[in-house]
């Protein structure tokens, strides 16, 4: 066992009609779907927020959705309600193959984001992901989903960080862009070691 695709947050509220639509989002379910076979190993992403959450925009007066916040563990952008925990909008997409080997469930914390697939956005609690890997002999990772910019980009960074070896297949990816943050998050991935594709 030594090659893992891990697919990041693919769930309704993410996809077109979600409450924080990603353009495209379910454009990529089909060719993830069709990779799947090609792993030692699957695993799945899923945000999981409970209502209320920091994150929130609704959880700050006078916020709206895409404002900045500081929180004790750094900048934070406020997002729209999404993905609470039991919702329509936090389970996968009903196209998604979820028969992998591993769900990993995140922001979960009431009052901490967590974007990786790893750590919380502290970058000190972790999820366990990377035990997990460990404990089955993973050392290459090719990762996909939601978003490029956000989840999908602070997962490969802290997978390379943390000693994986880490694709991520752009095709199989789809942004939320805001203000630059595409270009500034393959930046980030590119110095960090990521390899995309």
């Amino acid at each position: 066992m030594t090659h893992a695709l891990i697919v990041i947050d693919v769930q309704n509220d993410f996809c077109p009609g979600g409450a924080l639509a990603v353009p495209g989002g379910d454009e990529i379910v089909a060719p993830i779907n069709a990779m799947m076979p090609d792993f030692d190993a699957v695993v799945l992403t899923q945000d999981w927020h409970p209502a209320q959450h920091s994150s929130f925009a609704s959880s700050h007066t006078g916020k709206s959705p895409y404002d900045m916040t500081e929180m004790p563990y750094g900048p934070q952008v406020l997002w729209p309600d999404h993905c609470v925990q039991g919702t329509k909008g936090a389970q996968f997409h009903p196209g998604l193959r979820t028969d992998g080997d591993l769900i990993i469930r995140k922001g979960f914390r009431g009052t901490i984001d967590s974007y990786s697939a790893f750590f919380e956005n502290d970058q000190t609690t972790p999820t366990g992901l990377e035990g997990y890997l460990k404990t089955r002999g993973i050392g290459t990772l090719t990762m996909v989903g939601l978003a490029t910019d956000f989840c999908v980009h602070f997962s490969a960074v802290d997978a390379a960080r943390l000693g994986f070896d880490v694709t991520v297949r752009m095709g199989a990816c789809r942004a939320i862009d805001l203000e630059g943050s595409l270009v500034a998050a393959q930046a980030a991935m590119r110095e960090s070691g990521v390899t995309l594709v």
